[in-house]
């Protein structure tokens, strides 16, 4: 038994469950799915944004850096229902000495707040990205309350005495070389000395230390230091980490100098604002699949798709008991979304990550669906949160 929730039994071979509504707007069911590797077993949220009672909307532990399980952030919120989310900094072998922050991927947004931008991509953790794919693509519903595939980029800047500045990073476990990035509140009390390890083409280099970092309270320059510190940051406190160009651009403010710094997240296709948005990589689009999905490695997976008009939305999440374990592959996972009607899909985190949880009605905390491979949920970064609003 789980604290806080309980596994639900999985179906036999070759047996699909009956849906079942779980509040207006949002059904679950099981089904099983013949795939390469044997038969995997899926669990499926269906959910119609088109109800004015029905939302979703980023789970998340209450820090970028940090982690919870997918029941504890889902029953911290009263969610209805939830996935597990982006891909994580999970740990740091390559770095002795470095703790891994916990902090995901990708872009991410809730309750229409920017959290955090993307890493670069070579330093991004989990499988290889489709050609073409990048760590700022995302999944986000916007306040239309239609679900779209995009791409959020960083636009920021560091206005100075000596003029204004690139920002090239915000909340991220990992910045970009000869940059300088900020860190808020949302950031969490985490150490921000791997922001400065790695490369932008390798996450297992070493770590610089051509490093300073300022920080910033009232628009005002109020400390500085040669490497990047931790612990809890003020709402009202911006710390800038410099690394080699950057740091030497940090390195001419002083003490009392006049700081501004502006940051936002771009999107590629749509003026529309995002209330919700997370990082993955897409896999189906206008009903196509991406060209070259991997269609070897079979593993437990959570996706999410949807319809053509961005109102329904399909949480698939795989079942990682033994029988079922060997799970999908990208492409297969691509193909069982469009045959359950998605136009266009994106994939999650998965593996010992993968989790489905569902609240019964009148209960106090939601009960984990899926059987996870680890054996126990997992504590994940962040996650796709269903809510009732009536």
């Amino acid at each position: 038994m789980l604290a806080g929730a309980a596994l639900a039994g999985a179906a036999p071979a070759g047996a699909v469950a009956e849906g079942r509504s779980i509040a207006p707007g949002v059904a679950y069911r099981e089904f099983d799915v013949r795939a390469a590797a044997g038969t995997a077993h899926a669990h499926l949220l269906t959910v119609d944004l088109g109800n004015p009672h029905v939302r979703v909307g980023l789970l998340h532990p209450g820090a970028v850096a940090a982690r919870a399980t997918v029941s504890a952030m889902a029953n911290a919120v009263g969610a209805l229902a939830g996935v597990n989310g982006d891909f994580f900094d999970i740990t740091e072998t390559q770095h002795p000495g470095v703790d891994a922050t916990g902090a995901s991927v990708g872009p991410a947004v809730a309750d229409g707040e920017v959290l955090k931008a993307a890493v670069p991509n070579g330093q991004r953790f989990g499988p290889a990205l489709p050609p073409g794919a990048t760590t700022e693509d995302v999944l986000g519903v916007g306040t239309d309350h239609r679900a779209r595939l995009d791409r959020l980029s960083l636009t920021g800047s560091v206005r100075t005495p000596a003029g204004r500045l690139p920002l090239k990073g915000l909340n991220q476990y990992a910045l970009p070389q000869n940059s300088i990035g900020a860190y808020t509140t949302r950031w969490g009390g985490a150490s921000r000395e791997r922001a400065v390890c790695g490369t932008d083409t390798d996450r297992a280099a070493g770590c610089t230390t051509d490093t300073y970092e300022v920080t910033v309270r009232g628009g005002r320059v109020v400390s500085a230091a040669t490497a990047p510190g931790g612990g809890a940051i003020p709402a009202d406190t911006t710390v800038l980490v410099g690394r080699e160009e950057g740091a030497r651009q940090l390195r001419a403010l002083a003490v009392g100098d006049a700081v501004t710094v502006t940051h936002s997240l771009t999107s590629a296709s749509t003026t529309v604002a995002y209330a919700f948005a997370l990082g993955g990589f897409p896999v189906l689009r206008d009903g196509e699949p991406l060209s070259g999905l991997d269609a070897t490695t079979s593993a437990v997976r959570t996706a999410v798709g949807f319809d053509g008009g961005g109102r329904r939305l399909l949480i698939l999440a795989l079942d990682g008991a033994a029988a079922y374990r060997p799970g999908l592959t990208v492409a297969e996972e691509a193909a069982t979304l469009r045959s359950l009607g998605a136009s266009d899909a994106f994939n999650l985190d998965g593996g010992g990550s993968t989790e489905m949880v569902t609240r019964d009605p009148g209960a106090a905390s939601v009960t984990v669906r899926n059987h996870p491979s680890g054996g126990a949920e997992r504590p994940v970064a962040n996650g796709v949160g269903v809510f009732g609003t009536g």
